[in-house]
């Protein structure tokens, strides 16, 4: 036997790996290095623009000088960013440079939120921070990070808590709460960043073992060569080369995370590596010359196996296929199979072979974010709710404030009226009744009543028809308060159902439950309606949408100041969509935040919550149709149009 049969290969040591596993961690801490040295920079300008932009002047008595805050972000956020830059440009990849990294995008949060007056919105800077210093991968940075946040909220929640908190007194354990959510959130990157750790680790021992392979299978290969070169029998090297060959193939198989066999012509095993072993729970060796159906946990799968197996062959077409497989003492897991022929050189079908991928993390974040969906489809529906009651009370409140002042009016009317009066001259007359034509005539009381009694008489009829008004004016307005409640619940019993719906009908209920054209701040309502189809759809959605939009519209008029406030109502159809359009002539919208009223929380109102026009688009969007913004700017009005496809997907 030839040399080249006895030499055995050399044992993989961990040396190799660890040198991988430091270079490339010294390659990631200098590219983050960088990374943060672009971002600070970006930052400070970013903050400088803002104290410009939100704080640029202050006035003391008459005069007029920059706000310190300007100041602020210019000098003192320029220290922040200049050592740590520096030192990425200097020392990249050095411990102290990440450190000071840390600290200082710490100490640029703090002064972002100072700057915003400790809106709780900027404290998220924190966790963003957090999750970027992540990328180092080195738990002792977030350690420092957090180290500085939780010392400056302590210091300045306990001499300056409006600088942080908003607020100008706090508890003295405010600060805990929030190093709480951040060592909240420490936990979750400490175990991304093992886990990062684990599969760099993993990634270059995997390497180093391959660069020893391959340097084995150089050396082999060099050594065979000059083995073989002696030898005369060629069919004995093309042997010893397919051997070497197949078990190059078989060790590049062993380390591939993958789950692989290989069956002859009859659907049995001539291959497996040792995942797909562990897969079946059973040995190599148990299935070498096995049946595909001796292995089949079920009938059923034994069938589907075989003629997988039998398509292959008869088609030598290529199959994939997902598949639920559930290891020995292990929980399901998903695999994406892919089933191929093997072929021989000269083109003949030999057997096939297969291919499993794990892909159970996959369908675990699909399964994760299909739940996530149906709860975010619950609370829009639920915040929809609410918010169609808030406006219910909203417009009884108003109608309830005509009805206390109708009230007032009538209690003091009957409190000051004069039919006591009338009382009295019966009185008079009942007390000189015996001699009544001599009381009238002669007595100076007697000829005055006639008079009174006229005078009384008139005054009574005004005073009753005044009364009469008001008791008019508040039978209406209760009448209203029992229209606005009976239109929501014939809404709200009719919410979720699909049915055909005149568009135009539910613009007039949404106009009558903002109360547009009553009240002391009625609003002028232009109408454009044009013939639109009915559509099937569910009510309750697209009322809330309407009721929505005309009371953002009622809300930008009011805040406009201007005395012809005046809201534009059209309903038309357009290339087979029907368009429904709410317009004003009020506050407007600036071209920065076209694009941002849609985003879930983002509102220019001081109560408001930030959810109506994202939820909104959401249910215009799982109709079928889109929700649409426009203004030419602050001061010129906007329109808001919902379109809705006359055929929608789900009506035949």
């Amino acid at each position: 036997m030839s040399k080249a049969h006895t030499i055995q290969p050399e044992p993989v040591g961990t040396g190799r790996g660890d040198q991988l596993f430091q270079s490339a961690e010294d390659n990631l801490h200098r590219r983050t290095d960088r990374l943060f040295a672009r971002l600070l920079i970006f930052q400070w300008v970013a903050g400088v623009m803002a104290a410009f932009w939100i704080t640029p002047k202050t006035w003391i008595g008459t005069t007029s000088q920059t706000h310190w805050h300007v100041w602020a972000a210019i000098f003192l956020g320029g220290l922040i960013t200049s050592l740590p830059v520096y030192l990425a440009k200097t020392n990249p990849g050095r411990p102290l440079t990440r450190h000071i990294i840390a600290a200082a995008q710490m100490f640029y949060s703090a002064l972002l939120i100072h700057l915003t007056g400790g809106r709780i919105e900027t404290h998220f800077h924190v966790f963003g921070s957090l999750a970027f210093l992540a990328f180092y991968r080195d738990w002792r940075v977030l350690l420092t990070a957090t180290i500085v946040v939780a010392t400056d909220h302590f210091l300045r929640g306990t001499f300056w808590p409006q600088s942080v908190f908003g607020i100008l007194a706090t508890s003295p354990w405010r600060w805990m709460e929030h190093a709480g959510w951040v060592v909240f959130e420490d936990v979750f990157l400490l175990i991304s960043i093992r886990q990062s750790r684990l599969e760099m680790f993993s990634l270059a021992e995997r390497q180093a073992t391959l660069e020893a392979i391959n340097a084995d299978i150089e050396r082999k290969v060099a050594e065979r060569t000059e083995d073989l070169q002696q030898e005369v029998d060629e069919r004995y090297k093309a042997e010893a080369a397919l051997r070497e060959s197949q078990g190059l193939y078989h060790s590049l198989v062993e380390q591939l995370p993958i789950h692989v066999y290989r069956m002859d012509e009859d659907g049995r095993y001539v291959f497996v590596n040792s995942r797909f072993s562990r897969l079946t729970g059973r040995m190599p060796g148990e299935l070498l010359g096995k049946h595909l159906t001796e292995i089949a946990s079920n009938p059923a799968e034994a069938e589907k196996h075989q003629a997988h197996h039998d398509t292959i062959m008869r088609t030598r077409e290529t199959i994939q296929v997902e598949e639920t497989v559930r290891p020995v003492d292990a929980v399901v897991e998903y695999h994406q199979v892919v089933k191929l022929p093997v072929l021989r050189a000269d083109g003949r079908i030999i057997g096939t072979q297969g291919i499993h991928f794990d892909i159970t993390q996959r369908k675990m974040a699909e399964e994760k974010l299909t739940e996530m969906h149906q709860q975010l489809v619950l609370a829009s529906r639920q915040a929809g709710m609410a918010e169609v009651a808030t406006s219910v009370l909203h417009n009884v409140g108003n109608v309830l404030h005509s009805v206390n002042v109708s009230s007032l009016l009538i209690t003091e009317k009957i409190r000051t009226s004069k039919v006591s009066g009338l009382g009295r001259a019966a009185a008079m007359l009942q007390s000189n009744q015996a001699d009544l034509a001599r009381f009238l005539s002669e007595d100076p009381k007697g000829r005055q009543l006639p008079g009174y009694l006229c005078s009384l008489a008139d005054f009574l009829a005004r005073e009753q028809a005044e009364v009469l008004q008001e008791a008019t004016s508040l039978a209406a307005n209760i009448q209203h308060i029992k229209e606005v409640v009976a239109m929501q619940q014939s809404f709200a019993r009719q919410g979720g159902v699909l049915e055909p719906l005149n568009l135009t009908e539910l613009m007039e209920g949404a106009i009558r439950l903002n109360s547009l054209e009553t009240g002391r701040r009625a609003v002028m309502v232009e109408r454009d309606y044009g013939a639109v189809p009915r559509l099937i759809l569910d009510r309750h959605k697209i009322l809330q949408i309407l009721i929505n939009l005309i009371r953002n519209a009622r809300h930008a008029c009011e805040d406009s100041g201007r005395a012809d406030r005046k809201i534009t109502l059209r309903v038309g159809l357009v290339e087979n969509r029907v368009r429904l359009v709410v317009a004003d002539n009020g506050v407007g919208i600036p071209p920065e935040n076209l694009t941002r009223i849609f985003a879930h929380g983002f509102t220019t109102r001081k109560n408001g919550h930030g959810f109506g026009l994202h939820s909104g688009a959401l249910a215009a969007k799982e109709m079928g149709g889109s929700l649409l913004a426009a203004s030419a700017g602050a001061g010129c009005g906007a329109a808001f149009t919902l379109e809705l496809p006359v055929h929608l997907p789900n009506q035949s």
